[in-house]
C-alpha cells in the first residue's frame, strides 16, 4: 500500500549553477518518520526560519514512499508527524543541525499506547485496594468489614469538606489521603498485631511503592507519588499532619458505626488513638466522635 507524507513548503530560488543545484536537495529516509535535510549555501540563499508561518495557497508537494518522486496536489493529507532536520548557515558559514517536530498524530502513538497501558496496569494492581479488607476489622470479628480503598476514600472526602485552615493546601491533603495506603496494595493490610517492627513495615511499603510506581512507567506522576506517601509516612508537613488525624478519626468513626450495626464494644480502636491528634480539627472531630459514642453508650464524657 503507497503511503504518501506531506510538506507544505514554500517556493525555492531556482540555482544557477550544478554546484548549487547540489547542495539544494531533499533527502527522506525510509522509515515511519519523514526526515527532510537542507544544505543551503549562506552566500546565495536564506533558510526560511522553521517558525515563521507559511503562505496558505502554497501547493502541497507529496514523496511516494515506495518511489520517492513527488507529487504535487492541492488535496489536505491526513497529518502525519514530520521530523524537519535543516542545516542553518551559521557565521562561519557552515550548518548547524536543527530538528522540530511539526504535527503528530501517528507517532506518538507508540508513547500514548505505552503510557495508556502503563495506566491500565497500575490501576489493574491498585483493584486490591478494593477487595483487601482492613485487618483490624476481622480481628474483631466484623463480618464484611471496609476494605482499604473504603478507609482512603472516606479520608479523601475528610479533606475536601473540612473548612479552611491557614497555611494548609487542601488539595494536598486530598491527595496525600487518596496514596497513603496506596502500597498496602502488595503488602496487604500490616496491624500491630502482626508484630511487624515499624521499621521493617516501612522497608516493605517502600518496596512495594517503588514497584508500583515502574508499573506505571516513572514520570512526574509516579515521582508525585512517592514524594505524597513519603510526607504522609515522615509526618513531615502540617498537610500530612491533618491527614494522619484524618486516618484517626475515620477509622475511630468506622469503630462507632460498626459498634452500632453489630451490638459491639470496640474500646480499643478509642483507646490506642486517645490523646494522638495533632490539630485542632483533628482534635474537634474525634471530641464530636467520643460525645456520640458516649451519650449511646450512656457514659459520662
Amino acid at each position: 500500500m503507497t503511503r504518501l507524507y506531506a510538506l507544505r513548503v514554500p517556493r525555492i530560488v531556482a540555482s544557477r549553477s550544478k554546484q548549487e543545484e547540489k547542495k539544494n536537495t531533499f533527502k527522506i529516509e525510509n522509515n515511519s518518520v519523514a526526515t527532510t535535510t537542507m544544505a543551503v549555501n549562506s552566500s546565495t540563499h536564506c533558510t526560511p526560519p522553521l517558525n515563521r508561518p507559511l503562505p496558505p495557497r502554497l501547493p502541497l508537494l507529496f514523496f511516494n514512499r515506495n518511489s520517492y518522486r513527488p507529487v504535487f496536489s492541492n488535496e489536505a493529507p491526513n497529518p502525519r508527524l514530520l521530523s524537519v532536520r535543516a542545516q542553518i548557515p551559521g557565521s562561519d558559514g557552515f550548518g548547524s543541525n536543527k530538528s522540530v517536530n511539526l504535527t503528530d498524530t501517528e507517532a506518538p502513538v507508540e508513547s500514548s499506547s505505552s503510557s495508556t497501558s502503563s495506566a491500565i496496569d497500575f490501576l489493574t494492581l491498585c483493584h486490591s485496594l478494593k477487595t483487601t479488607k482492613r485487618k483490624g476489622w476481622i480481628n474483631h470479628g466484623i463480618k464484611g468489614p471496609e476494605s482499604i480503598a473504603d478507609h482512603m476514600y472516606r479520608m479523601a472526602l475528610m479533606a475536601l469538606i473540612v473548612g479552611d485552615v491557614p497555611d494548609v493546601n487542601r488539595e494536598r491533603c486530598i491527595k496525600i489521603a487518596i496514596v497513603h495506603d496506596i502500597a498496602e496494595a502488595i503488602v496487604g493490610d500490616i496491624t500491630p498485631s502482626d508484630g511487624v517492627p515499624k521499621v521493617e513495615k516501612n522497608r516493605m511499603e517502600q518496596e512495594a511503592l517503588n514497584e508500583m510506581c515502574k508499573v506505571l512507567g516513572g514520570g512526574m506522576r509516579a515521582e508525585e507519588i512517592q514524594e505524597l506517601w513519603a510526607e504522609y509516612e515522615n509526618n513531615a508537613s502540617i498537610e500530612a499532619n491533618l491527614v494522619k488525624d484524618f486516618d484517626k478519626v475515620e477509622m475511630i468513626l468506622q469503630a462507632l458505626e460498626y459498634e452500632m450495626e453489630h451490638g459491639k464494644v470496640l474500646d480499643e480502636f478509642f483507646l490506642s488513638t486517645a490523646g494522638k491528634f495533632q490539630t485542632e480539627i483533628g482534635k474537634s472531630w474525634a471530641a464530636e466522635i467520643n460525645s456520640r459514642r458516649n451519650s449511646r453508650l450512656g457514659r459520662q464524657a
